[in-house]
């Protein structure tokens, strides 16, 4: 079997409070196969980006192990580490809060080759411009300051920067949310043009949906800090098997008369991560919760060629096969 590029085993980040631990990340297991782009889905404050945050090495980990190319990346020298950095890189949500005001476009772009490289002057200044062309920025703007630039400017001086290490993952994390459509488009395509020149894989965190089955192979959905469905993309959109899924995609707009559906409801509020559910932690909101539920805390169950945290999947498997024992004992007699 193919090793994964990418593998977090029962991650876990946990933050003290006077309340008791927030569980922002509470056992989170996944895999990530090079040349892929992961999804990584669900309501704010699920701990999507504590996950993304913990796997680049800006969260430390309460427990757990993140493995990269089968080295783990605790506990890690801090020379090591910067080594990784070099083939692990994250673009992030905000562009402002991510670029210096003070920094030229030039000195942001090719501040990853003072740390890492050691160019002379005219090498970065010929990297820096090919970066700058390869994500579609004329070379005249690398002059100016983040102020002087458009969201969609401002994040394509990100992907740059995150690029110029050659990197072979880039956990992207609400990438293109806070942009307009029209440059969202433009945003995507650019990565997807990137993930073929490049052979990177992506682990893409967003609320999106429409991104999602635009940009992902695979798709990992999160809910108060546990995976609850992952599977392919296409499988996942057409035969959900987790209830918390199936409201996520109930939510999508259509045009289509034909294709509308009744919503599926999820009741209240997303619980405290500080005092999370006893057992299923989707059930207060669940419009098929049953006995079971509140008491028992549903493993991963598979489904597919992907995995479902619910016991839904395990009651359909055993009526499915006293449905098939039925039919064979009907054919007998």
């Amino acid at each position: 079997m193919t090793t994964p590029l990418l593998a977090v085993e029962n991650l876990r980040v946990h933050y003290p409070t006077p309340a008791g631990p927030v569980r922002a990340v509470d056992g989170v297991s996944l895999e990530l196969y090079a040349g892929e782009t992961l999804a990584l889905v669900g309501e704010s404050g699920c701990g999507k980006s504590t996950l993304a945050r913990a796997i680049v090495g800006l969260e430390r980990p309460t427990g757990g192990r993140i493995v990269f190319r089968e080295t783990p990346l605790e506990p890690l020298p801090a020379r090591s580490r910067r080594a990784l950095a070099t083939k692990l890189q994250m673009v992030f949500q905000d562009p402002d809060a991510s670029l210096s005001p003070r920094r030229t476009i030039r000195d942001t772009v090719g501040e990853p080759f003072d740390l890492h490289q050691r160019l002379d002057r005219a090498e970065r200044e010929r990297r820096v411009q090919e970066l700058l062309a390869r994500v579609g920025l004329d070379a005249t703007l690398a002059h100016r300051y983040p102020h002087e630039l458009s969201g969609g400017q401002k994040q394509r001086v990100c992907i740059a920067r995150a690029l110029a290490v050659g990197p072979e993952l880039l956990v992207c994390d609400e990438a293109v949310s806070s942009l307009d459509v029209s440059v969202q488009a433009q945003i995507l395509n650019l990565l997807l043009e990137l993930k073929r020149a490049r052979e990177l894989s992506y682990l893409f965190i967003t609320h999106d949906l429409r991104v999602v089955r635009h940009v992902s192979n695979r798709v990992a959905v999160m809910y108060l800090g546990q995976i609850v469905e992952t599977g392919p993309t296409p499988e996942l959109f057409r035969s959900p098997r987790h209830p918390y899924t199936r409201a996520l995609l109930a939510s999508l707009p259509t045009l289509d008369p034909d294709a509308r559906k009744a919503p599926v409801r999820s009741l209240g509020d997303v619980p405290s991560p500080v005092h999370p559910p006893s057992g299923c932690r989707f059930h207060p909101r669940c419009p098929e919760v049953f006995e079971r539920c509140p008491r028992e805390a549903p493993e991963l169950y598979a489904t597919g060629q992907g995995v479902s945290r619910c016991f839904l999947v395990e009651r359909d498997a055993a009526l499915l096969q006293q449905t098939l024992a039925r039919a064979d004992h009907d054919r007998r007699e």
